[in-house]
């Protein structure tokens, strides 16, 4: 069956329909070597040939990218910075609710907000350190005098 160029061909397009669901790039090395075996068996090489070539063609390519993406895919502080355009921004907490949260006017609506960390809940101006959703991760700024926000009997600090 596989003597047929028509089914590496097949096979090929099989890989990059698959890899649509994914986005690896991984699928897509394979049906690198499915087309290569496609040729090979367009040249009029012997079946155990194609799958030889695809093996080879379809290996090296999953172990190049492997490799690629091992010492180049790493992303830093400041290519994570670029993906979340709100961290480092400033907001003003007025008042913490009992459960640990708050609502803060950014970018020009209202935004439940979170501490980053635990420990004492401040009043006043803070930085957004993350984001969960679509609530924002904040930690205070370092202000002069600034004094804990009482949390209610039997609350404890998020």
């Amino acid at each position: 069956m596989m003597d047929n160029p028509a089914a590496w061909w097949v096979l090929a397009g099989l890989f990059v329909a698959m890899e649509l669901f994914t986005g690896t790039f991984y699928l897509l090395m394979l049906a690198l070597g499915a087309a290569a075996a496609a040729v090979a068996a367009h040249l009029g090489l012997a079946p155990t040939l194609h799958w030889a070539v695809f093996a080879l063609v379809g290996g090296v390519a999953v172990v190049v990218l492997y490799a690629a993406r091992r010492r180049w895919g790493r992303r830093t502080a400041d290519d994570l910075r670029h993906d979340h355009l709100d961290l480092g921004a400033t907001v003003e907490v007025t008042a913490w609710s009992a459960d640990g949260t708050t609502r803060v006017a950014y970018r020009g609506s209202d935004w439940s907000a979170r501490p980053a960390r635990r420990g004492p809940l401040y009043l006043g101006p803070h930085r957004i350190a993350g984001q969960d959703g679509n609530v924002l991760l904040v930690e205070p700024l370092p202000t002069a005098g600034a004094v804990p926000c009482p949390v209610p009997p039997g609350q404890q600090a998020a």
